[in-house]
């Protein structure tokens, strides 16, 4: 009986050993200012936890390009059993990925990048489809009454953030019309407080980004306007917003998911003989507006 318990133990060791070896790492495009990383950030983490794996997460806070390509290469030259990063800007970062994936490096892209993920060899993707979800808040922007609207756009390298604002005005029926507001609050409202100034005809916002959307409704207070507010993602701010009428809505893309999802996805591909979902893992587009809003309110932020 004794040798079959010192069995059965040194066994379930080698298998925790075997789990403790597993590790993943997760590099995304923040400056670290955004709060929709840190929830993303949280759903990695609470994935590895579940499957007994490590889990790095890095960013760099220049946001610069080239600074995001050489973490993705030092990531590599570790040999991570895998690695999930976001993919705002394919031409600067496919090089990287690639390189990671030719040295047998499973990849999974997440939040941006999805019409350039399968190229580059990355599995597959996890986030929304970011032309669709900018005209889904276009379309209902303009059966709210909006006619002349304007998109805010906090990272004008980021292409995803392109396509929410060019889908916008698809959904519109209008030409683009987007400024570059950068991630500092105090530039983000002193700029959108100038836009309205300058065109008192704008009837429209669509912030890009929570923090955006806060910044863009002090601007709109500072300069008395009557302008229908949309945003994208969750903060406990937006969720006030919302529910005290200051925002119509905001597109929910789940970030949660986009960071849980891609490290059970790589557990199960490295420990299942190549197991994988047979397509993209689409996290949204969803509205979160005064019927819904107070039902996720407490967890904008944090899980949302």
């Amino acid at each position: 009986m004794k040798k079959i318990l010192m069995a059965a133990m040194t066994a379930s060791m080698v298998a925790g050993a075997a789990f403790a070896e597993e590790r993943y790492v997760m590099i995304t495009h923040t400056q670290g200012t955004d709060p929709f990383w840190p929830v993303v950030e949280k759903g990695g983490r609470d994935a590895a936890e579940d499957v007994g794996a490590t889990f790095e997460y890095n960013f760099d806070v220049s946001g610069d390009m080239s600074a995001i390509a050489k973490l993705i290469e030092a990531a590599a030259a570790t040999q991570p059993d895998g690695i999930i990063v976001s993919l705002p800007d394919a031409d600067a970062l496919g090089s990287a990925i690639e390189a990671a994936v030719a040295d047998g490096i499973p990849v999974v892209t997440i939040n941006s990048g999805l019409e350039h993920s399968a190229r580059l060899g990355a599995l597959m993707h996890v986030g929304q489809p970011e032309s669709l979800a900018g005209k889904s808040a276009g379309e209902r922007a303009a059966a709210e009454g909006v006619t002349n609207g304007l998109c805010l756009n906090q990272e004008a390298f980021n292409t995803a953030l392109v396509d929410r604002c060019q889908g916008y005005f698809d959904g519109l029926g209008g030409d683009l019309n987007m400024i570059d507001v950068s991630n500092d609050p105090a530039q983000i409202e002193t700029r959108t407080a100038a836009a309205l100034q300058a065109d008192e005809t704008i009837d429209g916002i669509l912030a890009v980004g929570p923090h955006v959307c806060e910044a863009a409704a002090s601007a709109i207070e500072s300069v008395g306007a009557d302008v229908h507010l949309a945003c994208f993602d969750l903060s406990p701010g937006v969720m006030d917003m919302i529910q005290d009428g200051r925002a119509a809505f905001t597109i929910d893309q789940q970030q949660r998911l986009q960071g849980y999802m891609p490290v059970i996805v790589l557990h199960l591909y490295n420990n299942h003989a190549g197991l994988l979902p047979g397509a993209n893992i689409p996290s949204g587009p969803g509205f979160v507006d005064a019927s819904n809003a107070a039902g996720v309110a407490e967890l904008a932020g944090i899980d949302r």
